[in-house]
């Protein structure tokens, strides 16, 4: 039977990322009253879903970087012999049972996912782009919600948009009294949940002597540089590289 299962075997080799993106959200913030157009219960919700992912899922991503509702994750060794198939599904209901019980078990959640080949140094592009797509989604989110709060039909808002360049949607804010950039950092540039090599003290009992080990934690970073300056070049280098 195996032999008419379709692109069951289907493998990739790593570098990987597995991105996740949450299915009807919108309709998700509807049902639960969420405060738009960001949410911070939402948004520790996506950060103890990665926490998670990263932490005790068994698929061992080494980060996973997430905003609005989509969650990346970069993998440089890959479970289950790098079987497309199921590294996406497992990742996707994973994230989804564990986004679920993150926001209470009262609502029904499902993510989609795909698999994007990658190398070390095109990882730091695609964080840098996922980055961007972050600003755009978070400048795009305000005016919509600016407009819809006026008056607007949210399908009209949306048209009277597309198109607009950043600093148009900057200006429309500005004449509003708002200034997208005093926004938190994490709706403007997103969160990183990541392994870091952290020192502990300790006592040797043996040797009757205060020791320093290294200890692996799982950390989530939502006050991130922005990954095409200088500076987060560095920060993005130092955790691949890590990774």
């Amino acid at each position: 039977m195996e032999n008419r299962e379709i692109f069951a075997n289907i493998t990739t080799i790593p570098p990987v990322f597995v991105r996740l993106d949450g299915r009807a959200f919108h309709r998700l913030a509807d049902c639960l009253g969420l405060e738009k157009p960001f949410d911070e219960f939402f948004h520790k919700g996506m950060v103890t879903t990665c926490t998670a992912l990263v932490a005790e899922s068994g698929l061992n991503p080494d980060l996973a970087y997430t905003f609005s509702d989509e969650i990346s994750l970069y993998f440089t060794k890959l479970p289950f012999s790098g079987r497309v198939e199921k590294i996406d599904s497992v990742a996707a209901s994973y994230a989804a049972s564990s986004f679920t019980l993150a926001l209470g078990g009262t609502t029904l959640i499902s993510f989609d996912a795909r698999v994007i080949p990658a190398t070390p140094a095109w990882a730091v592009e695609y964080l840098a782009n996922r980055q961007s797509e972050a600003w755009r989604n978070h400048i795009n989110a305000y005016c919509q919600q600016a407009l819809i709060e006026e008056g607007m039909d949210p399908r009209k808002a949306a048209e009277k948009l597309k198109g607009l360049q950043s600093k148009d949607l900057h200006e429309m804010m500005h004449v509003r009294g708002f200034n997208l950039a005093e926004t938190p950092s994490w709706q403007r540039r997103g969160t990183l949940v990541y392994k870091k090599l952290t020192e502990k003290e300790g006592f040797n009992p043996i040797t009757k002597e205060t020791v320093i080990a290294e200890r692996s934690a799982v950390v989530a970073e939502s006050d991130l540089p922005l990954f095409t300056s200088p500076e987060g070049k560095a920060f993005l280098a130092k955790v691949l590289g890590g990774a």
